[in-house]
């Protein structure tokens, strides 16, 4: 499989366990709990496999950047917590720094 796929499959994941760290309320629903465990499981491994062919700076850069941005984006849209102008800038310098570690990464 594609790193690149499995390195979307590693942020998907990664972002439900987000979500379920939120909903499992300090860890006292179970359920939620447990989602977030498993999705952690997927998103680790699934992560571990992308890293067979893409470079580990890149790759981190990318889950760790795209991971933070999108959850800061569910986490406005979904659990309603507030925008303002210093976490919409952040989100937008994420952006811009994993963009230029992937042209970083593609340049020779």
């Amino acid at each position: 499989m594609n790193g690149y796929v499995l390195l979307g499959i590693a942020i998907v994941f990664e972002l439900l366990s987000t979500s379920m760290m939120k909903a499992s309320e300090g860890f006292s629903k179970l359920i939620p709990s447990i989602l977030f465990i498993g999705g952690y499981g997927i998103s680790f491994y699934s992560m571990g496999l992308a890293l067979l062919t893409i470079p580990l700076s890149i790759a981190y850069a990318i889950w760790a950047g795209v991971g933070t941005a999108l959850t800061a984006v569910i986490g406005i849209l979904y659990w309603k917590e507030q925008l303002n102008i210093y976490n919409g800038l952040g989100i937008v310098l994420i952006i811009i720094g994993v963009a230029l570690l992937n042209l970083k990464g593609t340049a020779h």
